[in-house]
Order: C-alpha cells, then sequence, then structure tokens
C-alpha cells in the first residue's frame, strides 16, 4: 500500500510541478506531513527525511521534464545558466542561514509574498515597449508559430536569482514559486519558456541541496526509490500537457498553484 501511494504521490506532483514550473517540493513536501500524521507506514517521513527525499525527487522530474521541454525548443538554457550564477551559492547560504534564523515565522510572511505575486498576474499589463533586436541580451524564441523577443538585464538577473536561492536554501522549497513569476513579469518571457526554462534550473539547484542532504544523512534511500518512477513519469507528463494548454490557461493554473502554495505556507507558519 505503501509503495502504490508513494508513486502515486510522486507522479502528481511531479506533473503539477513540472506544468508550471515549480519543480513539485512545494506540493511533495506538505503531502509527506499529512501522511506522516494519519496514514501507517509513514512514520519514516520525518522533516528531515522529506526535504531530502523532495529535493532528491525534483532531481528526476527536472530531467525527465527538461528532455521534453529541450526537444521541443522551449529551454532558454543561456538565461538559465545566468539565473543560475545566483541561485546556486543562494541556496548554500540560505541553508547555512536557516540554522540561525526562526524559519516559522518568516514561513508566514513569505506565504503572503507568494499571493501577493500570484496577485500581480491579474493587474492589467502596460503594452510592452519596442526592443532594439540589435542590443545584447536580447532573447529570440518562436514558440507555437509565434516569435517572442523580450531582454534580460544581467545585473538584475544575477542578483534576483540570488535572493531566490537564499529564500530556497532558507525556507527549504523550490525557487520556482519566485522566479517563474519574475521572468514573466520583469523580463516578459512568455509562460512556455518560464516553466521550461525555471525546470532546467531546478535541476542543478535541487542536485546542489541533494548533495549537502546526503552528506548530512537525511537520505532514506528505500523510500526515495519508491518516488523516482512516479517523478520521472509526471515530470513528462507535465511537460507534455504544458504543450498542450496556451499561455493563459497556465497563467490561470500558475495563478492557483501560487495561491495554495501560499496558503500552505502561511498555515505552516502559523501551527509550528
Amino acid at each position: 500500500m505503501t509503495f502504490i501511494i508513494c508513486i502515486l504521490i510522486g507522479i502528481l506532483t511531479a506533473l503539477l510541478g513540472s506544468l508550471v514550473g515549480l519543480g513539485g517540493g512545494v506540493i511533495l513536501t506538505p503531502s509527506l506531513l499529512v501522511l506522516n500524521q494519519f496514514v501507517p507506514g509513514f512514520g519514516w517521513a520525518t522533516p528531515q527525511a522529506i526535504v531530502g527525499i523532495s529535493l532528491f525527487t525534483m532531481i528526476f522530474t527536472s530531467i525527465s521534464s527538461s528532455i521534453t521541454y529541450f526537444k521541443r525548443g522551449r529551454v532558454d538554457y543561456k538565461t538559465g545558466l545566468l539565473f543560475l550564477t545566483g541561485s546556486i551559492p543562494g541556496g548554500m547560504f540560505g541553508s547555512w542561514l536557516n540554522q540561525f534564523i526562526e524559519t516559522e515565522a518568516f514561513l508566514l510572511y513569505f506565504g503572503f509574498l507568494v499571493i501577493l505575486i500570484s496577485l500581480l498576474f491579474f493587474l492589467k499589463r502596460a503594452p510592452q515597449k519596442p526592443i532594439d533586436l540589435t542590443a545584447k541580451n536580447v532573447r529570440t524564441f518562436k514558440v507555437d508559430g509565434e516569435t517572442y523577443h523580450y531582454s534580460i538585464s544581467i545585473g538584475i538577473a544575477f542578483f534576483l536569482s540570488l535572493l531566490v536561492g537564499t529564500l530556497s536554501g532558507l525556507f527549504g522549497i523550490g525557487g520556482g514559486s519566485i522566479m517563474v513569476p519574475a521572468m514573466i513579469l520583469l523580463f516578459g518571457f512568455p509562460v512556455h519558456i518560464a516553466t521550461a526554462t525555471s525546470m532546467f534550473m531546478i535541476l542543478f539547484v535541487s542536485l546542489v541541496g541533494s548533495i549537502t542532504h546526503i552528506a548530512l544523512g537525511h537520505i532514506i534511500w528505500e523510500y526515495v526509490l519508491l518516488f523516482l518512477p512516479g517523478a520521472w513519469i509526471g515530470g513528462k507528463l507535465g511537460a507534455r500537457l504544458n504543450e498542450r494548454l496556451n499561455g493563459k490557461t497556465l497563467e490561470w493554473v500558475l495563478r492557483v498553484m501560487l495561491i495554495l502554495i501560499g496558503l500552505r505556507m502561511i498555515v505552516n507558519g502559523l501551527t509550528a
């Protein structure tokens, strides 16, 4: 029974995570916490073990979905690598900083922040100014027969990803819940490219986090292996479903997901 539940949770969290570029860890973690309290056979799911499993599982989710996204030409890997220059050291710093800070209180405030970000999608956006295609750092992508142009500020991208990486390490969540909205709202990414690029970045961030948790002995390997098949299948399903949905639909899915994630963090902060 435990085996079946782990497979199903792995598929569901990976599908939703890869669909909107959040990785799935923000869904997997609370799911296992609930199972630990109410379902026999999940007594092993301590917070440390859950975070370790979540990060390790996201490696396979992100590999699975990134392969599909790469084949469709949706990953802006150059911009993704730029973001990683800040998010990887930020994640390390945040993980170190976590031991000195009352994380529960910050979860409460961070939950409000995520909900605020989701509400920004409801604002009417000003028309984008024409982009000088000869300027540096202008990216061009063609998705579903339509060509998109957007400009990346290297300085803003680095410091934003450094902040997101720090928050990710501090709160033990994937950075996609902030990075995806930031790519869409600040840099004008099409939602399909933002979600695909986010999954590409999550691969490396989760890999670094997993190595840390392996070194700390937080990985319970016999249970990690139960989630990997679901993570691989769900990652592919989410990426393929992403291709079938238009940008507006994906933005609505992202809004709802962010609101639910924000509410979950607020509840955790209040009940901790």
